[in-house]
């Protein structure tokens, strides 16, 4: 019983480690990043996982998150000194997260980790304000003001290589308008202004004077085109005029030619019906003798045909008929022979155990054996004898004798003997078996004489 109970404490406890170990087992949302810190085999200060995860060892090691949401900076520089010393207002507003590149990744781990939102974003600001100044003095007002693309680039070359020591990225930069305490920049709007103004002015008065002469072009075009079109349409209608009286001249022709042609069309028509009446007239008796030909086919060939097909496979029926009854009686025969040759087979095999098992019992004197066997059959050959006169009728005997003989028998006695002595001894059989009865079977008695083989 103690027993049991150990045992049942030390799975309980088992199980629990089990759990324990691997309630250990941190998984990294995509959105954060996973710093493992503690003892570690290999020489970084942490390791960091980002969308998998990884097994903390209890006591020796512990974890903690670095969230990879964005994170929004306002750096309203003002009074930064341009190329031209010229003080300036540059709002920004920067778009910055932690990197998730393993050098990155571990730069944030050694320096944001355990570090709030605002606290980063505070950090962050220092090092954009300082880079954002470091851009503004190598750059001229206008190159501020006009080549926008420019200025981005040089931001975010600079800032990237700083951020990245402390495992940031930038994102995002948005310059709004950048402003300056002398007015220059507003002097060089008006500037600007004025030029597009002027630019403009001279482009209306092009565009009127444009106007003018197209008007007057317009105005001579119109007058030609008018007169050309007078002429062109007293032309037409003579044109006109002429093309009406040739187009009643040809109307006429094609009139008196189309009365020819309809009476001549119409003469063909009446020799095409006629003849097209004596086509379909031998057509119709050429199908009439057709459908002669075709019905006494039907009626004779088709039905010697169908009779012919009929007397094949009746033929090939009674051959297949034929064929299976002579296989089945084929199997059936060799079945039979089979089965009686097996059972020949197992009567002689259990006919010699039986002999070999006799011999056996016998000590292995083959002579004993056939001793026993015959001593077995024994009753059998003497009934065999008895059985050999036993059905003898015998309605009549004469005897012509004397009466009698030197030894005493009568004939009637002597005939008796001698019908007992044609049914052959037992010893006899034997020796025609080619077998020899045994010696108390087979023993004479004394002074009686041998059996002669006449």
């Amino acid at each position: 019983m103690d027993f049991f109970y150990l045992t049942l404490i030390a799975a309980i406890v088992g199980v629990l480690l089990v759990m324990a170990l691997l309630n250990r087992y941190r998984r990294c949302p995509s959105d954060k990043i996973l710093v493992v810190y503690g003892t570690s085999r290999s020489s970084k200060s942490a390791k960091c996982v980002h969308g998998g995860g990884t097994f903390v060892w209890p006591v020796i090691q512990d974890y903690a998150y670095l969230s990879l949401t964005p994170i929004g900076i306002d750096a309203n520089l003002t009074n930064a000194l341009s190329r031209q010393n010229i003080r300036v207002d540059v709002p920004c507003r920067f778009t910055v997260g932690i990197s998730t590149e393993p050098e990155s990744m571990l730069a944030a781990a050694e320096r944001l980790l355990g570090l709030s939102p605002q606290q980063i974003q505070e950090l962050a600001r220092d090092i954009l304000f300082g880079q954002l100044r470091l851009v503004i003095a190598t750059m001229s007002i206008e190159e501020l003001n006009s080549d926008r693309d420019k200025f981005l680039e040089a931001i975010t070359s600079n800032v990237e290589v700083e951020l990245k020591k402390i495992g940031l990225r930038l994102i995002n930069v948005n310059v709004t308008d950048i402003n300056d305490e002398s007015g220059y920049i507003e002097a060089l709007g008006q500037e600007a202004a004025a030029k597009a103004i002027n630019e403009a002015k001279v482009r209306v008065a092009e565009q009127e004077r444009n106007g003018e002469i197209g008007k007057a072009e317009a105005v001579r075009e119109t007058r030609i085109r008018t007169a050309e079109a007078n002429a062109q349409a007293v032309q037409g209608e003579n044109e006109a005029k002429i093309a009406i009286a040739n187009s009643d001249a040809n109307r006429r022709e094609r009139e008196a030619e189309a009365q020819r042609k309809a009476v001549a069309a119409e003469k063909v028509a009446n020799a095409q019906a006629l003849e097209e009446a004596y086509a379909a007239e031998q057509k119709a008796e050429n199908a009439r003798a057709d459908r002669e030909r075709a019905s006494q086919q039907a009626n004779v060939i088709v039905a010697q045909e169908i009779e012919k097909k009929r007397i094949v496979i009746a033929a090939e029926a009674e051959a297949e008929r034929r064929r299976v009854n002579a296989q089945g009686e084929a199997d059936a025969i060799y079945l039979k022979m089979e089965a009686e040759a097996k059972g020949l087979f197992q009567i002689l095999t259990k006919q010699a155990e039986g002999y070999d098992k006799m011999i056996q019992a016998a000590g292995g004197d083959a002579t004993k054996a056939y001793t026993l066997l015959l001593l077995e059959k024994l009753p059998e050959l003497v009934k065999t004898q008895v059985e050999a006169i036993k059905g003898i009728n015998i309605d009549k005997v004469t005897v012509w004798d004397n009466g009698g003989a030197g030894d005493g028998k009568t004939s009637t006695a002597n005939f008796l003997a001698g019908l007992m002595k044609s049914v052959p001894p037992l010893a006899e059989l034997f020796d025609q078996a080619g077998m020899a009865l045994p010696e108390y079977l087979a023993k004479k008695k004394e002074g009686q004489p041998e059996e002669s083989d006449e």
